[in-house]
Protein backbone atom coordinates (compact mmCIF):
# COMPACT_ATOMS: atom_id res chain seq x y z
CA UNK A 1 0.00 0.00 0.00
CA UNK A 2 1.05 3.65 -0.44
CA UNK A 3 2.84 5.07 2.61
CA UNK A 4 2.56 8.61 2.23
CA UNK A 5 -0.81 10.25 3.20
CA UNK A 6 -2.54 12.52 0.49
CA UNK A 7 -3.06 16.06 0.99
CA UNK A 8 -6.66 16.96 2.09
CA UNK A 9 -9.11 17.39 -0.67
CA UNK A 10 -7.30 14.46 -2.71
CA UNK A 11 -9.02 11.06 -2.52
CA UNK A 12 -6.77 7.75 -3.47
CA UNK A 13 -7.75 4.18 -4.61
CA UNK A 14 -5.55 1.66 -4.94
CA UNK A 15 -6.34 -1.39 -6.96
CA UNK A 16 -4.35 -4.48 -7.63
CA UNK A 17 -3.30 -4.49 -11.65
CA UNK A 18 -4.45 -2.13 -14.47
CA UNK A 19 -7.08 -4.32 -15.24
CA UNK A 20 -9.21 -3.57 -12.01
CA UNK A 21 -8.09 -0.14 -12.14
CA UNK A 22 -9.55 0.42 -15.45
CA UNK A 23 -12.71 -1.19 -14.31
CA UNK A 24 -13.08 0.96 -11.76
CA UNK A 25 -12.26 4.36 -13.56
CA UNK A 26 -15.42 2.88 -16.64
CA UNK A 27 -17.61 2.51 -13.64
CA UNK A 28 -17.04 6.08 -12.41
CA UNK A 29 -17.34 7.06 -15.41
CA UNK A 30 -20.29 5.48 -15.95
CA UNK A 31 -22.13 6.42 -12.77
CA UNK A 32 -20.94 10.39 -12.63
CA UNK A 33 -22.50 10.84 -16.24
CA UNK A 34 -25.86 9.36 -14.95
CA UNK A 35 -25.97 11.36 -12.65
CA UNK A 36 -25.31 14.76 -14.37
CA UNK A 37 -27.59 13.78 -17.16
CA UNK A 38 -30.06 13.66 -14.68
CA UNK A 39 -29.90 17.44 -14.08
CA UNK A 40 -28.55 18.92 -16.67
CA UNK A 41 -29.11 19.01 -20.60
CA UNK A 42 -25.14 17.71 -22.08
CA UNK A 43 -22.38 16.06 -19.99
CA UNK A 44 -18.87 17.60 -21.10
CA UNK A 45 -15.84 15.12 -20.88
CA UNK A 46 -12.00 15.55 -21.55
CA UNK A 47 -9.91 12.74 -22.82
CA UNK A 48 -6.31 12.01 -22.67
CA UNK A 49 -3.95 9.79 -24.46
CA UNK A 50 -0.98 7.69 -23.15
CA UNK A 51 -1.24 4.07 -22.27
CA UNK A 52 -3.18 4.32 -18.87
CA UNK A 53 -6.52 4.64 -20.17
CA UNK A 54 -6.31 2.67 -23.01
CA UNK A 55 -8.00 0.13 -21.53
CA UNK A 56 -10.67 1.98 -20.53
CA UNK A 57 -11.88 3.43 -23.52
CA UNK A 58 -12.21 -0.09 -24.60
CA UNK A 59 -14.51 -0.98 -21.37
CA UNK A 60 -16.59 1.97 -22.48
CA UNK A 61 -17.13 0.57 -25.77
CA UNK A 62 -18.28 -2.42 -24.52
CA UNK A 63 -21.90 -2.75 -24.30
CA UNK A 64 -22.28 -3.72 -20.79
CA UNK A 65 -21.15 0.35 -20.20
CA UNK A 66 -21.56 1.50 -23.49
CA UNK A 67 -25.56 1.05 -23.01
CA UNK A 68 -25.79 2.56 -20.12
CA UNK A 69 -25.19 6.17 -22.06
CA UNK A 70 -27.01 8.77 -23.40
CA UNK A 71 -24.34 9.41 -26.30
CA UNK A 72 -26.31 11.99 -27.93
CA UNK A 73 -25.74 14.20 -25.30
CA UNK A 74 -21.68 13.30 -24.06
CA UNK A 75 -19.68 15.73 -25.63
CA UNK A 76 -15.99 14.93 -25.60
CA UNK A 77 -12.82 16.96 -25.68
CA UNK A 78 -9.14 16.67 -25.66
CA UNK A 79 -6.56 17.51 -22.77
CA UNK A 80 -4.05 17.55 -24.98
CA UNK A 81 -2.66 16.49 -28.76
CA UNK A 82 0.37 15.99 -30.53
CA UNK A 83 1.10 17.63 -33.59
CA UNK A 84 0.71 14.71 -35.45
CA UNK A 85 -2.40 14.67 -38.22
CA UNK A 86 -5.37 12.93 -36.45
CA UNK A 87 -5.06 9.65 -38.28
CA UNK A 88 -1.21 9.22 -37.01
CA UNK A 89 -0.49 6.41 -34.82
CA UNK A 90 0.88 8.79 -31.88
CA UNK A 91 -2.42 11.13 -32.27
CA UNK A 92 -4.42 11.06 -29.35
CA UNK A 93 -7.65 11.33 -31.57
CA UNK A 94 -6.96 8.05 -33.08
CA UNK A 95 -6.43 5.92 -29.89
CA UNK A 96 -9.91 6.92 -28.65
CA UNK A 97 -11.51 6.88 -31.68
CA UNK A 98 -10.14 3.41 -32.54
CA UNK A 99 -10.91 2.43 -28.96
CA UNK A 100 -13.99 3.89 -27.90
CA UNK A 101 -15.57 6.68 -30.56
CA UNK A 102 -15.98 4.16 -33.26
CA UNK A 103 -17.73 1.64 -30.74
CA UNK A 104 -20.29 3.81 -29.30
CA UNK A 105 -23.53 6.08 -31.17
CA UNK A 106 -21.90 9.70 -30.55
CA UNK A 107 -23.25 11.98 -33.16
CA UNK A 108 -20.20 13.41 -35.00
CA UNK A 109 -20.30 17.00 -33.89
CA UNK A 110 -20.18 15.91 -30.41
CA UNK A 111 -16.70 14.97 -30.68
CA UNK A 112 -14.35 17.58 -30.99
CA UNK A 113 -10.69 17.07 -31.07
CA UNK A 114 -7.70 19.26 -31.07
CA UNK A 115 -7.21 20.03 -35.42
CA UNK A 116 -3.41 20.61 -35.39
CA UNK A 117 -3.09 18.76 -39.36
CA UNK A 118 -0.80 22.08 -40.26
CA UNK A 119 1.65 21.32 -37.88
CA UNK A 120 1.55 24.28 -35.96
CA UNK A 121 1.07 24.18 -32.39
CA UNK A 122 0.38 27.98 -31.79
CA UNK A 123 -2.36 28.26 -34.25
CA UNK A 124 -4.17 24.86 -33.63
CA UNK A 125 -4.33 26.56 -29.80
CA UNK A 126 -5.52 29.48 -30.85
CA UNK A 127 -8.15 27.31 -33.09
CA UNK A 128 -9.41 25.17 -30.01
CA UNK A 129 -9.63 27.79 -27.84
CA UNK A 130 -12.06 29.74 -30.38
CA UNK A 131 -13.82 26.71 -30.57
CA UNK A 132 -14.01 25.92 -26.97
CA UNK A 133 -15.30 29.65 -26.41
CA UNK A 134 -17.90 28.73 -29.18
CA UNK A 135 -19.14 26.10 -27.62
CA UNK A 136 -19.35 27.00 -23.97
CA UNK A 137 -21.09 30.31 -25.04
CA UNK A 138 -23.80 28.55 -27.51
CA UNK A 139 -24.43 25.96 -24.00
CA UNK A 140 -24.63 29.30 -21.97
CA UNK A 141 -27.75 30.27 -24.47
CA UNK A 142 -29.21 27.02 -24.20
CA UNK A 143 -29.04 26.83 -19.95
CA UNK A 144 -31.50 28.76 -18.06
CA UNK A 145 -29.35 30.19 -15.40
CA UNK A 146 -27.09 30.85 -18.38
CA UNK A 147 -23.01 31.25 -17.87
CA UNK A 148 -23.05 35.15 -19.10
CA UNK A 149 -21.02 36.33 -21.26
CA UNK A 150 -17.11 34.78 -21.59
CA UNK A 151 -14.69 37.10 -21.02
CA UNK A 152 -11.16 36.70 -21.90
CA UNK A 153 -10.26 35.84 -18.14
CA UNK A 154 -12.84 33.22 -17.67
CA UNK A 155 -12.70 29.57 -18.32
CA UNK A 156 -15.40 26.61 -18.89
CA UNK A 157 -16.16 24.17 -16.37
CA UNK A 158 -15.80 20.72 -17.50
CA UNK A 159 -17.88 17.86 -15.73
CA UNK A 160 -15.36 15.63 -16.53
CA UNK A 161 -11.28 15.27 -17.00
CA UNK A 162 -9.07 11.77 -17.30
CA UNK A 163 -5.98 12.61 -16.79
CA UNK A 164 -2.40 10.13 -16.32
CA UNK A 165 0.66 11.31 -14.94
CA UNK A 166 4.45 11.06 -16.38
CA UNK A 167 7.20 9.70 -14.35
CA UNK A 168 8.38 13.45 -14.29
CA UNK A 169 4.61 14.22 -12.96
CA UNK A 170 3.00 16.42 -16.38
CA UNK A 171 -0.27 16.11 -16.84
CA UNK A 172 -1.83 16.64 -19.77
CA UNK A 173 1.26 17.99 -21.88
CA UNK A 174 1.94 20.51 -19.36
CA UNK A 175 5.76 19.97 -18.44
CA UNK A 176 7.78 20.82 -15.59
CA UNK A 177 9.67 24.31 -16.65
CA UNK A 178 7.01 24.73 -19.30
CA UNK A 179 5.74 27.99 -20.03
CA UNK A 180 2.83 26.77 -20.65
CA UNK A 181 2.43 25.64 -16.96
CA UNK A 182 2.21 29.04 -15.73
CA UNK A 183 -0.10 30.39 -18.20
CA UNK A 184 -3.15 31.61 -16.37
CA UNK A 185 -4.88 33.62 -19.35
CA UNK A 186 -5.44 31.33 -21.66
CA UNK A 187 -7.80 28.08 -22.54
CA UNK A 188 -5.59 26.65 -24.30
CA UNK A 189 -1.68 26.74 -25.02
CA UNK A 190 0.91 25.80 -27.49
CA UNK A 191 3.63 23.64 -26.25
CA UNK A 192 6.40 24.35 -29.68
CA UNK A 193 9.32 22.34 -28.07
CA UNK A 194 9.23 18.58 -28.33
CA UNK A 195 8.26 17.39 -25.48
CA UNK A 196 7.30 14.40 -23.92
CA UNK A 197 7.25 10.84 -25.84
CA UNK A 198 7.20 10.99 -28.69
CA UNK A 199 9.17 14.22 -28.73
CA UNK A 200 6.51 16.40 -30.80
CA UNK A 201 5.32 19.80 -30.33
CA UNK A 202 2.06 19.59 -28.30
CA UNK A 203 -1.54 21.52 -28.02
CA UNK A 204 -2.64 21.24 -24.11
CA UNK A 205 -5.72 22.27 -22.18
CA UNK A 206 -3.87 24.88 -19.51
CA UNK A 207 -4.14 24.46 -15.41
CA UNK A 208 -6.92 27.07 -14.56
CA UNK A 209 -9.52 25.47 -17.22
CA UNK A 210 -7.84 21.67 -15.95
CA UNK A 211 -8.60 22.86 -11.95
CA UNK A 212 -12.02 24.33 -12.88
CA UNK A 213 -13.53 20.75 -14.03
CA UNK A 214 -15.92 19.33 -11.52
CA UNK A 215 -14.41 16.24 -11.12
CA UNK A 216 -10.85 15.29 -11.79
CA UNK A 217 -9.74 11.44 -12.53
CA UNK A 218 -6.09 10.52 -12.84
CA UNK A 219 -4.94 6.88 -13.79
CA UNK A 220 -1.73 6.02 -12.30
CA UNK A 221 0.32 2.85 -13.48
CA UNK A 222 3.55 2.27 -15.23
CA UNK A 223 7.33 2.34 -13.49
CA UNK A 224 9.03 4.47 -12.68
CA UNK A 225 6.34 6.93 -10.88
CA UNK A 226 6.40 6.07 -7.28
CA UNK A 227 9.03 8.88 -5.75
CA UNK A 228 7.21 11.15 -7.82
CA UNK A 229 3.82 10.19 -7.07
CA UNK A 230 4.71 10.14 -3.35
CA UNK A 231 5.84 13.77 -3.92
CA UNK A 232 2.40 15.06 -5.98
CA UNK A 233 0.35 13.54 -3.35
CA UNK A 234 1.59 14.65 0.13
CA UNK A 235 2.78 17.97 -1.43
CA UNK A 236 1.25 20.54 0.69
CA UNK A 237 2.32 23.88 -1.11
CA UNK A 238 1.05 23.28 -4.79
CA UNK A 239 1.54 26.34 -6.71
CA UNK A 240 5.12 26.20 -5.64
CA UNK A 241 6.12 22.46 -7.02
CA UNK A 242 8.11 21.86 -9.62
CA UNK A 243 5.69 19.03 -10.43
CA UNK A 244 2.74 19.92 -12.88
CA UNK A 245 0.38 16.91 -11.17
CA UNK A 246 0.96 18.42 -7.86
CA UNK A 247 -0.86 21.51 -9.01
CA UNK A 248 -4.25 19.83 -9.57
CA UNK A 249 -6.03 21.74 -7.34
CA UNK A 250 -9.67 21.39 -8.65
CA UNK A 251 -13.39 22.97 -7.93
CA UNK A 252 -14.33 19.81 -7.43
CA UNK A 253 -13.48 16.09 -6.63
CA UNK A 254 -9.54 15.09 -7.59
CA UNK A 255 -10.16 11.39 -7.54
CA UNK A 256 -6.27 9.31 -8.06
CA UNK A 257 -6.61 5.98 -9.17
CA UNK A 258 -3.48 3.67 -8.51
CA UNK A 259 -2.15 0.66 -10.15
CA UNK A 260 -0.62 -0.98 -7.60
CA UNK A 261 1.32 -4.19 -10.03
CA UNK A 262 3.43 -1.67 -12.10
CA UNK A 263 4.08 1.00 -9.59
CA UNK A 264 5.83 -1.38 -7.06
CA UNK A 265 3.40 -0.18 -4.44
Amino acid sequence: MLSVKPRPGVEVHQYPDLEALSLAAAAWIVEWTRDFLSKEPVFTWVLSGGKSPARVYELLGNPSFCNQLAWDRIHLFWADERCVPLNHPDSNFRMAQELLISKVPIPVDNVHPIVVEGGDPLEAARGYEQHLRGFFQRLAQTRSEGLGELRPTSFPGFHLVLLGMGPDGHIASLFPGEPALEDRRRWVAAVPAARGTPPVPRVTLTLPVLNLSKLVLVLVAGKGKLDVLRAVLGDSDGPSSPYPAAQLRPGGRLIWLLDRSTLGI
